[in-house]
């Protein structure tokens, strides 16, 4: 008799002010769960911040009455400030990301001027993860991929064995008709990019992906997640067919055209800090930079 993998219960919560998907996976058979790319309200014209999205995954946790083990980022994402410290205050876990996060610390940690005890080395988060490690949600099996081009520090989690897993993409994908990420950040790459995209691509056409951002259009519902067979047959950049050097061509091009993100600088050298604030100055208040000309 042979018996079926576990297979992970997933649901998304979507932040209508930046785009961004918010993930809850959860073992059934534990009650262990991971909450992915959770988000902080954040008012860049007044610095004021606020954890209406998140409260909403929080909330769902304990209606569950399931345990967060894990706060997962896929990224240090560019559009939004993490809530992973009001998340494992509010309900524990371990804080991770994949290990290519020093990379974007010595980058941007540059870019910023960080203060002299910032240190890129990865220690604010908990648990820093390398490619092809495995690690657990409960009795889930997660395996890391690394994925960079993006930024060099993406990371997807592979959830579940079998010809069907759960995968958190971040950035990577977007739904078919939207595409793939851009690469004109620090340290993003359009080569990189597409190589990590044929990873994705080679998990079994079943397996489903789900995405890190949708922006529908005006009375439609957010897309969540599609399956790799859908990305390898419509996805605009990357169908099968697709060469390296189309892509390349076209996404340089593309990304030439692109505003930066305005959440950009506030969000990068919060999430680089596993969402913590920059410490206070001298006044007992903090500051978030804006570097002139810097990119």
């Amino acid at each position: 008799m042979t018996v079926a993998p576990p297979r992970a219960l997933v649901e998304s919560f979507h932040d209508p002010d930046t785009g961004t998907f918010t993930h809850l996976v959860l073992d059934p058979a534990t009650r262990a769960c991971a909450v992915v790319d959770s988000v902080l309200d954040f008012d860049p014209r007044s610095g004021r911040t606020a954890t209406r999205s998140v409260d909403r995954v929080i909330a769902r946790v304990r209606e569950l009455g399931a345990t967060v083990q894990w706060v997962l980022e896929t990224h240090v994402h560019a559009d939004h400030l993490s809530a992973a410290p009001h998340l494992q205050q509010a309900l524990g876990g371990q804080v991770g990301i994949g290990s290519r996060i020093t990379a974007v610390q010595r980058t941007f940690g540059a870019l910023l001027h960080a203060e002299p005890g910032f240190r890129p080395d990865g220690s604010a988060f908990d648990r820093l993860f390398e490619d092809g490690e495995v690690f657990h949600i409960g009795e889930l099996p997660v395996r890391v991929m690394h994925t960079p081009g993006h930024t060099p520090a993406c990371t997807a989690y592979v959830v579940g064995d079998g010809p069907a897993p759960a995968v958190f993409v971040g950035d990577t994908l977007f739904r078919p008709d939207h595409g793939t990420a851009r690469c004109d950040f620090p340290g993003g790459d359009a080569a990189t990019l597409y190589r990590s995209v044929q990873r994705l691509l080679a998990l079994p056409p079943a397996a489903r992906l789900y995405l890190c951002h949708d922006y529908p259009a005006a009375g439609q519902p957010p897309r969540a997640s599609c399956t790799v067979a859908e990305q390898r047959q419509a996805n605009i950049h990357v169908h099968e067919g697709v060469a390296e050097s189309s892509f390349v061509a076209m996404r340089q091009a593309r990304d030439a055209t692109l505003a930066m993100p305005v959440l950009l600088w506030p969000s990068v050298q919060v999430n680089m800090r596993a969402g913590h604030w920059p410490p206070p100055e001298a006044n007992g208040r903090r500051y978030l930079k804006i570097p002139l000309d810097a990119v």
